[in-house]
């Protein structure tokens, strides 16, 4: 009856979508933009030789699309909460088209051979920077969800959102090695923007704002806005100032421990995406076919799909006991790759690694919403914005520890892991402790 109600009260008020298209919208936008993980992970090996690039310059150029995908999480998460998800995630969608049109146009200028050296690294660092953004969709798209559905259900809804998404790293590391035999460099970077493309028109069509911004954009006063919202059935609602979200979620102490947890486990995910292709085969021997396929179907996917698992969990017996257990999962995983010296040791190391970073990942979301309620956005982009700088920072660190220590480095760089993860899971218990 209640629901009967609700939804003759949204036909009346002109409201349109409803949580379960939020949820797919949201999904395929953050799918879109995310892919860009992968932006230079597999396909570096074949511009490296072209530019003559070192191991550092391999490591920041993978890392370079995660500089604007971590940094703009921070205004963009936040500015949800002042002008609704829809336009957000449509501008940063944009945003990362024009970065994909021109690293298009500088690859061909790269294989041509007319762009060569310095000119063409700087290039592709700029072009992919400016694509990066799409990554920034995650804390859009995980503010825009949280706003569409209740408490009781955001671990299922962002686990969901997140752990599809998240998938597009590893889907696109797995298939770009054919594109690239297929239809070559150009041709694959070519196929790739035409994805994003359809998806961004997708996005367009049905992602609709929660209730709360639709009434808003139609004119209604906040007080009348928030009410009839709640009436609808929406919990949480935004301050309504993007500077005021991320000043009230940094007063939370909490929010800075969440940081941190989110830097390994989310920040490292990236990290790994993007680095294992080169770890398989500058370390390992392994052939880019297999190493794509290691790092995309068996490291990358597993790692999003066990977000969505990791989402229920967290709703079931609360987000700080499932931290507790996925990073000791994790901290495990990265003692297994620095003993490592075999590929069948490796691949047992990626997969313990996989399923403590994907549950920790929906973990680290649920405790969000349930910390800082009334400012979702702005916390969405403190966590997501400075614990996604991982992927920025940790390929170039595990570059700059094989420039130092030569081969054995490739295994010895997984320290990096254990230490935060081991950090994460002292906070993880904090926060249970506190939370009784």
């Amino acid at each position: 009856m209640v629901m009967h109600e609700n939804r003759k009260l949204a036909r009346e008020l002109g409201i349109r979508g409803n949580p379960g298209m939020g949820l797919v919208a949201g999904t395929i936008a953050f799918f879109a933009g995310f892919a860009a993980v992968a932006l230079f992970g597999v396909t570096v090996h074949s511009v490296a030789p072209l530019l003559h690039l070192s191991i550092v310059e391999v490591g920041w150029l993978v890392a370079i699309p995660l500089v604007t995908g971590a940094l703009l999480r921070i205004p963009f998460g936040a500015m949800v909460d002042a002008f609704g998800g829809r336009r957000v995630i449509l501008t940063q969608l944009a945003i990362a088209l024009i970065g994909m049109v021109g690293l298009i146009i500088t690859l061909h200028s790269i294989v041509s051979r007319s762009l060569t050296g310095l000119m063409g690294y700087t290039l592709l660092m700029l072009f992919g920077a400016i694509a990066g953004t799409g990554i920034s969709t995650f804390a859009s798209g995980i503010a825009y969800v949280s706003y569409w559905f209740p408490q009781r259900r955001q671990g299922y809804a962002l686990g969901a959102f997140a752990g599809f998404g998240n998938a597009a790293p590893g889907i696109f590391t797995a298939i770009l090695p054919f594109a690239l035999a297929s239809l070559g460099l150009v041709g694959a970077y070519t196929a790739w923007a035409t994805f994003l493309a359809i998806m961004t028109l997708i996005f367009f069509l049905i992602g609709y704002d929660a209730y709360y911004f639709q009434l808003m954009h139609r004119g209604f006063t906040r007080d009348n806005a928030i009410e009839k919202a709640k009436t609808l059935g929406e919990e949480l609602i935004p301050t309504g100032s993007t500077t005021k979200s991320l000043a009230m979620a940094a007063r939370v102490w909490r929010t800075w421990l969440l940081v941190i947890m989110y830097f390994i486990s989310f920040g490292g995910f990236e990290a790994l995406t993007e680095w294992l292709p080169t770890y398989w085969t500058k370390y390992l021997g392994a052939s880019l076919a297999l190493a794509s396929l290691l790092t995309g179907i068996v490291y990358s996917l597993l790692t999003a799909l066990m977000r969505v698992p990791g989402g229920w969990w967290s709703d079931k017996w609360g987000g700080e006991r499932v931290a507790i257990i996925s990073y000791l999962v994790l901290v495990i995983g990265s003692v297994i790759f620095i003993t490592s010296r075999s590929l069948a040791t490796s691949v047992i190391a990626e997969v313990v690694m996989a399923v403590g970073m994907g549950i920790a990942n929906a973990a680290v979301f649920k405790l969000v919403p349930k910390y800082v309620p009334e400012a979702v956005g702005g916390a969405t982009g403190w966590v997501g914005g400075l614990g996604s700088a991982g992927g920025l920072l940790i390929p170039p660190a595990m570059a700059y520890i094989v420039a130092i220590m030569g081969k054995p480095g490739y295994a010895y760089g997984f320290i990096i892991f254990t230490i935060f993860g081991t950090l994460s899971l002292i906070f993880s218990i904090i926060l249970q402790k506190v939370s009784k």
